[in-house]
This record gives structure tokens, C-alpha cells and sequence, in this order.
């Protein structure tokens, strides 16, 4: 089986033993959709992982592959389906730590409890929503590696969620200047995850929040002329044609979050 980028990552994690690829492993993770092994099948917003018990403490198992959990427990296995990070926010207040690729993939690994607590708490240092103007955009400064592969990665991931973004310096009509990601055409609703998103990224490539400020605009508008000017672009994925409906599996419905029994 092909190798993922939560292998990549892991390898790279595990070949320097420094704290920024570290932190791009853990930030490769929240942003993956992984599969969670169940107790059984479900049809509603409650799910009951299954439980296995190592090392003194209680783990659920996930898998970064459909391919990689059929391995492991077999074809039929119960899974839910979620992102690295709505699973940490299961599992930290439960008390249990994380299972990853458990005996089917280079990336295996165990997550003690304390450490899915630290991710938690990690991702709960959303975004602050402020207003003001721009006075001008100039091209993007001097910034980690880190971050822009984050963004790259990141965005990468966001399908179908906006057309494309943009990273420019900015100086602000307060004399205040940075770097602001514009984002172009974000489906309604989405604005909240992709800020979230990127405020990820900056926490785990070592970056204070205020390091990067994120905009919405319609391609329209005359701003969105101004950044692709300067800007460095990032075009998001477009979602593939839908051919026929399927059943959503527990855990990816945003208005029904999943909830352990």
C-alpha cells in the first residue's frame, strides 16, 4: 500500500527528533480524515469506540486509510468516519489516548492520554475576529518553510471550500503591517473552519497568531484584483462530481456531531 503524508510526516518526525517536525506531524494529523474503529455500526450522532487497553491507559484505534482499518480489523469493521482534530476532542475530556495505524503502517504510534489532552487544548486557541482597513498590499516577506508548507498542505485539503487564496504582505490604515491570507470565494459558511484552519497551521509552525491575518473577499471585488497582483496563490481542490448518493458515515454530518456513548 502507498505510503500517506501522515507516513511522511511521521518519518520525518522520527529521523530529526526536533520540535518543528514534531509539530508538522501533529498538525498533519489534526487536518487528516481518519477512520475510527467502532464497537458496531451506528445510524445516529452516537458512536462507541472500540476500546483497547495498553500500557496502563485505555486507547481507541484510528487509521488514516478505509484500506488500513479493513487490515487491521477486516472488511466489515464499524467505523466513523472524522478529522484528527474533532477525534482529540472526543477523546481528551474521556480520558483515552490514540491508537494510530496500529500494526498495518510505518506511521504506528501510540498517543497517551496526556498527550491527546495537550492537542486539545492545542486547537482550542481559535482565531480573534477583528475589523479594519487596508491601506496597501505589497508581496509576501520572509516566512517559514514551515508555514507556507502548512498553508500549502492545509488548503490542499479544504475542498470545494473556496476558489483559491492568496498570501501578501499588508500595512493597515493604523500603521499596523504583517501578512494576510486572502481567501476568494468561500462557500457561505465556510469562513469559520478555513479561519480555523489556518490559525492550526500557525500554532503548530511555532508562529504567534498575529503573525498572519486572514480575509474573505468575493473575486469580484477590487481587493481580490490588488492581492492577486502581489500575492502568493494557493488554488483550492475542486470537489470531484457527485455520481450517486451515499450513506454518510457517523461522525461527518457538521449539524450532527458525533457524541460516545
Amino acid at each position: 500500500m502507498a505510503e500517506t503524508a501522515l507516513d511522511h510526516a511521521h518519518a520525518a518526525m522520527e529521523a530529526t527528533h526536533d520540535e518543528a517536525t514534531r509539530m508538522a506531524f501533529y498538525q498533519q494529523l489534526v487536518g487528516t480524515e481518519l477512520f475510527m474503529l467502532l464497537e458496531h455500526d451506528t445510524d445516529d450522532e452516537n458512536i462507541s469506540p472500540k476500546i483497547f487497553p495498553a500500557e496502563g491507559h485505555s486507547f481507541v484505534l484510528v487509521f488514516d486509510t478505509e484500506g488500513r482499518l479493513a487490515e487491521f480489523a477486516g472488511a466489515g469493521a464499524a467505523y466513523a468516519a472524522l478529522s484528527g482534530r474533532a477525534i482529540a476532542g472526543l477523546l481528551a475530556p474521556e480520558g483515552f489516548g490514540l491508537g494510530i495505524n496500529l500494526g498495518v503502517a510505518p506511521s504506528e504510534m501510540l498517543m497517551p492520554p496526556d498527550a491527546v489532552q495537550w492537542l486539545k487544548q492545542t486547537l482550542g486557541k481559535g482565531p480573534d475576529e477583528v475589523e479594519t482597513k487596508v491601506r496597501e498590499f505589497g508581496p509576501p516577506g520572509v516566512l517559514p518553510e514551515s508555514l507556507l508548507k502548512g498553508l500549502d498542505a492545509r488548503l490542499a485539503s479544504a475542498v470545494g471550500l473556496a476558489e483559491n487564496a492568496y498570501l501578501a504582505g499588508v500595512v493597515y490604515e493604523n500603521g499596523a503591517d504583517g501578512h494576510m491570507l486572502g481567501i476568494i470565494d468561500a462557500m457561505p459558511g465556510a469562513e469559520a473552519a478555513l479561519a480555523q484552519a489556518v490559525s492550526e497551521v500557525l500554532q503548530f509552525s511555532g508562529l504567534e497568531a498575529a503573525a498572519l491575518d486572514v480575509g474573505f473577499f468575493s473575486a469580484e471585488d477590487q481587493i481580490a484584483a490588488r492581492l492577486a497582483r502581489v500575492g502568493l496563490r494557493f488554488d483550492l481542490p475542486k470537489p470531484a462530481p457527485v455520481v450517486h448518493e451515499e450513506i454518510t458515515p457517523p461522525g461527518m454530518d457538521p449539524d450532527k456531531p458525533p457524541r460516545l456513548k
